[in-house]
């Protein structure tokens, strides 16, 4: 089989996060994205996609045993004189505050904060801190006229920056540059910004992402030999839907 139809490996893609493709086909398809950037690409949107699915998950109350667990390990084992404690920890004990009492209280909020974190920060957060979960964003991948992967774009959704990442070979063109458009459902097309022959390169848009891209479907590269193209030219050289991560 062929992996260069856009739709097949999307498919993929998104079976293999739901967990639905097995067998032997599981292992094809994880030896492939071992292989290729853009495949890896596609399995981080759904990822990013599905992930969401667990804001709906209610949050689960620590049990009784748990906090049994905390004060075992906290409480001090004989109680200990601090009388004759000097410093600037004195000021605690006539308000009946011990120094074991202060560790042990610090102790067990930390505690808690690692067992239940979603007490003091938004599930989506703790996602995008351990890498589970991006954070909102408008991406594109971009591949060329045999689906092979070229391009990822991204911008974040109320972000006024644009990142274009090279993830497959280009051919620099002889002359002319490579120019990135966004075609909106409704509308003329326009510039998003240059396209680098490899490595990354961020642009600066002329308003946020989240007001240029909420109405774009559909991104795509031509090769321009005008200094400030009005509209793209009919040298097509990649496209690729642009999709909404949240």
């Amino acid at each position: 089989m062929k992996y260069t139809h856009p739709a097949l490996l999307d498919h993929l893609a998104s079976t293999h996060v739901l967990g639905t493709l097995t067998g032997g086909a599981r292992r094809r398809f994880e030896r492939l994205q071992r292989d290729r950037s853009d495949v890896r690409a596609l399995v981080t949107q759904w990822e990013a996609r599905l992930g969401q699915l667990t804001v709906s998950v209610p949050a689960q109350q620590p049990s009784a045993q748990l906090w049994k667990s905390i004060a075992a390990r906290t409480q001090p084992a004989a109680s200990v004189d601090y009388a004759s404690a000097r410093g600037w920890l004195g000021w605690l004990e006539p308000a009946g505050f011990g120094f074991g009492g202060l560790a042990a209280g610090v102790i067990a909020a930390s505690l808690v904060f690692v067992t239940v974190p979603g007490i003091f920060v938004s599930s989506d957060q703790i996602a995008m801190r351990s890498g589970e979960k991006l954070p909102q964003s408008y991406v594109g991948l971009l591949t060329d006229a045999q689906g092979n992967g070229k391009l990822l774009v991204s911008s974040l959704r109320h972000g006024k920056t644009m990142t274009v990442k090279v993830i497959g070979p280009i051919t620099p063109p002889a002359s002319g540059r490579l120019v990135l458009w966004a075609l909106p459902a409704s509308g003329p097309a326009f510039v998003l910004g240059p396209v680098p022959a490899s490595g990354s390169a961020v642009s600066m848009l002329p308003d946020t992402s989240e007001k240029l891209l909420s109405k774009v479907g559909k991104l795509v590269v031509t090769l321009e030999t005008d200094a400030s193209p009005a509209a793209p030219s009919a040298n097509v050289v990649f496209s690729g839907n642009c999709a909404k991560l949240w």
